[in-house]
């Protein structure tokens, strides 16, 4: 690919908020691993200041938070993101989730910024209106980056966005933090020393599906003394998920971890990860736990056919099923050898396939290339 020659190109990533997260993590690695001899970025947060923004500053990374707290701040942020722009004249402005895609390409049209490139990183199931206010400003987006095939085809079929505007590139993973941490000591939350543990990580709402989880353990019961199950991460569904727990009279097994900055760790102490999400786009913690060398029992939903290699690298099970979920945690537990098979070839096909190095070279690969066409319409 010919590179521009006035380098380096500013570029304005834009996202919904910098708290821990894939889609805020995932940004976070593109935007340190684009060669700064090339590449200007500056990142624009619309919510207030979170986790990762001391990590870009700290690489030198201009970092705006534009505080937005909830619908009410949504013309102000809006503004406050036109006037950045119009300030900032990037060349490039890619943005990252739901609402800085929408506001994101509103606000660079009206900055006069050419080259808007949209980061779809989810099929969203949640409520057709998100489909439909895509659709309808699509006509202000240069290109949606879809981080899965599963997504793009949503995108293309129950969305109707153009295909054309779509492009593939899959998340990759930072392979070496994950395949070498060392285990988490896990008797910090009770947990004995050699026991058996399944992981489950993300947010604790609806869409992750931590309730089928809890239905699924239920179904496995009576519960071997030294089996856990570990639940990381925090959510507005926590007491409910909580109650569910006591209604089974299984909180002696699933313990509620929190938010934590010490996944790696976690992922190597534990036997499996389980994903029990309704919808997804390519769950970044199944890539983390395949780099780790855990083997992943997964609902079949997007992003997870490319991911997980159904009594290969893993487990796949249909979404709301708390019986084949249930059926598949058995499976592991009554073939040791199928945790170090399946681990084993989680590890080397992350490595093999999904390099966080590929991942940025084929988002460079792609600036370049809308910069390209850019200057040939320009000229022409």
């Amino acid at each position: 690919m010919q590179k521009s020659l006035a380098t380096p190109i500013r570029i304005a990533f834009v996202i919904t908020e910098l708290d821990p997260g894939g889609a805020e993590r995932a940004l976070t690695q593109l935007v340190l691993d684009l060669d700064k001899s090339e590449w200007e970025p500056h990142v624009i947060c619309l919510g207030p200041r979170g986790h990762f923004a001391a990590v870009l500053e700290s690489a030198n990374i201009p970092v705006i938070c534009l505080n937005a707290r909830g619908v009410i701040s949504v013309p102000r942020v809006l503004v406050r993101l036109w006037h950045e722009l119009s300030r900032m004249r990037p060349a490039i402005v890619q943005t990252f989730l739901f609402h800085a895609n929408l506001l994101g390409r509103i606000a660079a049209r009206l900055a006069g910024v050419k080259i808007v490139v949209s980061g779809l990183r989810v099929a969203e199931h949640r409520s057709p209106w998100y489909g439909r206010l895509d659709r309808w400003t699509t006509r202000l987006v240069t290109t949606n980056v879809c981080v899965s095939q599963g997504v793009a085809d949503f995108s293309k079929n129950v969305v109707g966005l153009i295909a054309a505007k779509l492009v593939v590139i899959p998340n990759g993973v930072d392979f070496e933090r994950f395949a070498n941490a060392k285990p988490a000591d896990l008797g910090q939350f009770g947990i004995p020393a050699g026991s058996r543990v399944f992981i489950a990580i993300g947010r604790l709402e609806h869409q992750k599906g931590f309730d089928v989880l809890i239905e699924s353990i239920a179904l496995l019961k009576p519960l071997p003394d030294n089996l856990f199950f570990l639940v990381v991460g925090d959510g507005p569904d926590l007491g409910k998920l909580q109650l569910l727990a006591g209604k089974h009279r299984i909180t002696d097994h699933i313990l509620f971890a929190g938010r934590r900055e010490d996944i790696p760790s976690l992922l190597a102490a534990s036997s499996a990860l389980i994903l029990s999400s309704r919808w997804e786009g390519m769950p970044n913690v199944v890539l983390e736990a395949m780099a780790a060398g855990r083997p992943v029992i997964a609902t079949q939903v997007e992003g997870i056919p490319e991911l997980v290699q159904d009594g290969v690298t893993g487990l796949t099970v249909p979404v709301e099923n708390s019986a084949a979920l249930a059926t598949a945690i058995q499976r592991l537990l009554a073939r040791r050898e199928f945790l170090i098979a399946f681990g084993n070839a989680s590890q080397a096909f992350a490595k093999k396939e999904f390099a966080i190095t590929a991942t940025t070279a084929s988002y460079a690969n792609l600036y370049f290339r809308l910069l390209a066409e850019q200057g040939s319409r320009s000229a022409s």
